[in-house]
């Protein structure tokens, strides 16, 4: 899960394939009747320190984002949101390089672009800190997620301000 891929930190913890719990069909795909193997991977940055840190975890499936889970941490605060396509709390529109994730309840959103598959772009639009995070407030800014780079770069994301 991708719970397991925050957990286990950055180091390590991209590039991989099926995530464990996952069934053989999750790598599958039917197409006209074939079926077709999907690539899954996983990949997992951090930035901060142990009492105020971001991570994210990002499945792709061939190369696309399909789900991701974020965490920050403000001691004695903690955020957390985890978003993926088909859920009932989202709605995904893919245009090109750039996905559309529309929270549901007016929560929020998220714009994704990505680098040719290397690099993947979080724009952090309005999130209802209260829903995900139980504080005031909205989170605004950017999270930029590198294949093969345990470091986030973040952008007003972890701003405590409105």
């Amino acid at each position: 899960m991708l719970a397991a891929a925050l957990t286990a930190g950055a180091a390590g913890a991209h590039n991989h394939g099926p995530m464990k719990g996952r069934s053989e069909a999750a790598g599958t795909e039917r197409k006209g009747g074939k079926v077709t193997a999907q690539k899954i991977e996983t990949l997992a940055c951090a930035l901060g320190t142990h009492d105020s840190h971001a991570r994210i975890a990002v499945e792709l499936v061939n190369g696309k984002v399909n789900r991701f889970a974020y965490y920050s941490i403000w001691k004695p605060r903690t955020c957390s949101m985890e978003v993926e396509r088909g859920d009932f709390y989202s709605r995904w529109e893919d245009t090109g390089s750039v996905t559309v994730v529309t929270l549901a309840e007016d929560t929020g959103g998220f714009l994704i672009g990505h680098e040719a598959g290397k690099r993947f772009h979080f724009i952090f639009r309005e999130i209802d800190r209260m829903r995900y995070c139980g504080m005031e407030g909205k989170v605004s800014g950017s999270l930029t997620i590198a294949r093969g780079e345990p470091r986030c770069v973040l952008d007003g994301v972890m701003e405590k301000g409105d």
